[in-house]
């Protein structure tokens, strides 16, 4: 059985720093893509980043570049995404994600549905 966890959210004045993690048991944490997605109420949920099975290649969105930076132990079976000079617009819950299917993220890795396996989400708050 895949269990996909996240921890780390908080409430973060606006410019500070926060680190999300992602733990993944049940599958071959070295294999698959991960990615992290972020969704407000009434929001569809929206793509942050995604790296591939060993940290090569990574993607952001746009408005996140330069702020974000995800990461990947696979020995520790454990998902990064350090999150800087973070505004009120990152408020939102937080998801990590596993695609099964690809070792790369895929050219449409911002879309949900290319992954296959979520958490239930850590709440990240940035006050103004």
């Amino acid at each position: 059985q895949v269990q996909v966890v996240e921890s780390g959210g908080g409430l973060v004045p606006a410019g500070g720093s926060l680190r999300l993690s992602c733990t993944a048991s049940g599958l071959t944490f070295d294999g698959p893509a991960m990615g992290w997605f972020r969704q407000v109420p009434g929001k569809e949920r929206e793509g942050v980043s995604c790296i591939g099975w060993n940290g090569s290649r990574t993607a952001y969105a746009d408005s996140v570049k330069g702020r974000f930076t995800i990461s990947r132990d696979n020995a520790k079976n454990t998902l990064y995404l350090q999150m800087n000079s973070l505004k009120p617009e990152d408020t939102a819950i937080y998801y990590c994600a596993a695609d099964v299917v690809r070792a790369y993220c895929s050219t449409s890795w911002s879309a949900p549905g290319s992954f296959d396996y979520w958490g239930q989400g850590t709440q990240v708050t940035v006050s103004s």
